[in-house]
């Protein structure tokens, strides 16, 4: 934004304060875009903002979507796209009967969470009763959903996609020997070539959570193919843009004023 000459203003969320019945000093942006790591203070940053009929990258509904694994899930299966498969459960019993349906190893994974976190590899019984009796005591709401995926065989990688708009700007493999691929966890990064069958899937599936600015992380399954494994709304970029070469900071700044220009997404 600098570099273009364009007049913005950086909010901190740590001292932000919204007075709900007095809109108008945030009425005076055109557009905001949100870049909060906490995914908890930008969704509702989000929510008031769009209340307000401010214009957001990305929307609160966006925001909602692909901060909770289950309900990105639960769009894209909506919406036809292919995905590992997951189940759902809301007690430990129910969920050590759906992983014992699945047969060992399982992956279970936190519904909100970024970075490759509380990712849990499950081999047998006693590694499952043990996670699953972890989770439950300790008692958060978060911790109460059991999300349980297919472990996939991948060939040391995955796949990070950004996708701005309607365009799929560019992709990477992110390489590594552990079966978590984030390069937070650090996996390497080398270009992928964006293929006709990429460019499908990713842009099918970032209209089924509502578009925007977003990273479609894929999966290559031996059987299935390739299949979404996860959407971010405020996806990193550290790796993708220097070995891309491509200036995705600036297409998202190219992308807010668009929005700030028309008043929506939409």
């Amino acid at each position: 934004m600098e570099k273009r000459g364009i007049d913005y203003e950086r909010l901190d969320d740590r001292v932000l304060s919204f007075d709900l019945e007095n809109p108008d000093p945030w009425r005076t942006f055109d557009a905001v875009l949100e870049r909060s790591i906490s995914f908890n203070s930008g969704l509702y940053a989000l929510r008031v903002l769009n209340a307000f009929n401010v214009p957001t990258v990305n929307t609160a509904m966006v925001a909602e979507i692909c901060g909770d694994k289950l309900t990105t899930s639960a769009m894209l299966a909506k919406a036809n796209v292919p995905q590992p498969r997951n189940i759902v459960a809301f007690t430990p019993e129910a969920a050590l009967e759906a992983i014992e349906s699945f047969g060992y190893p399982v992956v279970l994974k936190p519904v909100v969470g970024s970075w490759g976190r509380l990712l849990a590899k499950i081999n047998d019984r006693d590694a499952a009763e043990a996670v699953l009796e972890h989770k439950s005591t300790l008692g958060s709401v978060q911790h109460s959903v059991f999300y349980i995926q297919e472990y996939i065989k991948k060939p040391g990688r995955d796949i990070r996609v950004i996708v701005v708009g309607d365009r799929v700007l560019t992709a990477i493999y992110r390489k590594s020997e552990h079966w978590i691929t984030n390069t937070a966890r650090g996996a390497e990064g080398e270009l992928c070539p964006i293929t006709p069958s990429i460019e499908e899937l990713c842009l099918n599936a970032t209209k089924a959570v509502g578009s925007g600015v977003l990273a479609v992380d894929l999966v290559e399954h031996p059987e299935k193919g390739l299949v979404v494994n996860e959407i971010n709304h405020t996806m990193e970029f550290h790796t993708a843009q220097p070995i891309s070469g491509i200036d995705i900071a600036d297409e998202i700044v190219t992308y807010v004023m668009n929005i700030a220009r028309n008043g929506s997404q939409n």
